[in-house]
């Protein structure tokens, strides 16, 4: 998050107990409101509206309520938008890492469970890196991922590494796939038609014919009918190379 010079850094609303606060004071609570409601509303509006247009006046008018409301149950977006965020990662499905399963298909399911989330919910990537991410379902999720990695054998040092080279591509990948399909709505096509719109667009233009036509072969060794089926030939393929190479650093390791 950008700050002005002489901004203090901002608590997170998981510190401080401000996650747990029921409301202000000094009055009665808006009725039927509560802070899961509010935290569910504001996932749905992320996700139809996108992060840009989000405020707590659409929010408000989500639920019915003034905008006064929402703040006897947080104090600012940031909390809002924290609570999203935590609340989204809550709808990972974590593998058991005491469980007696290959650490090899435990990784596999964590990253194709975040890719999924990523491409569910576009507004998240750019939270993630705005937020400390402390939230409960955030931290479980670390957790795990911390757990199956200690798994592969890699050594001590190389730890956090690896879960930054696996996660960070799955982060990236996840991030570029999810404004594909979102720019693809936004021209009112399907993911394939926006796909073919701009290949054949790239194609006729005189300053990126010559690239395209030598990333043809590329393309189509790459195979697919639909764009989904090439997302996912490739996210596996970089998903298969990853894996490979901590197999290899834990072999290296060995004495």
């Amino acid at each position: 998050m950008v700050r002005s010079a002489g901004q203090s850094a901002r608590a997170s609303v998981w510190l401080e107990g401000k996650a747990r606060r029921g409301g202000r004071g000094g009055g009665g609570q808006p009725s039927g409101l509560d802070r899961d409601r509010i935290t569910a509303a504001t996932v749905r509006l992320l996700d139809a509206e996108g992060l840009a247009k989000f405020s707590m006046r659409r929010l408000a008018a989500e639920l019915n309520v003034t905008a006064m409301s929402v703040y006897w149950y947080v104090d600012t977006k940031d909390d809002l938008l924290e609570l999203a965020l935590d609340a989204a990662f809550g709808e990972l499905t974590l593998p058991d890492p005491e469980a007696d399963e290959d650490w090899h298909d435990q990784l596999r399911a964590l990253a194709r469970g975040y890719r999924d989330l990523l491409v569910r919910h576009p507004w998240l990537s750019p939270l993630i890196g705005t937020y400390v991410n402390i939230g409960p379902n955030s931290l479980a999720f670390s957790r795990h991922v911390q757990r199956v990695i200690r798994k592969t054998g890699l050594p001590a040092h190389g730890l956090v590494a690896a879960i930054s080279a696996v996660f960070q591509f799955v982060y990236g990948f996840g991030t570029m796939e999810g404004h594909f399909v979102t720019r693809s709505a936004a021209f009112g096509m399907t993911p394939d038609d926006y796909f073919q719109h701009a290949m054949s667009t790239v194609t006729q233009a005189p300053d990126t014919a010559d690239i395209v036509q030598d990333a043809s072969e590329l393309m189509a060794a790459r195979g697919g009918d639909t764009v989904e089926e090439m997302w996912e030939r490739d996210f596996e393929f970089a998903l298969d190379l990853l894996i490979a190479g901590i197999e290899a650093m834990v072999a290296r390791s060995a004495p």
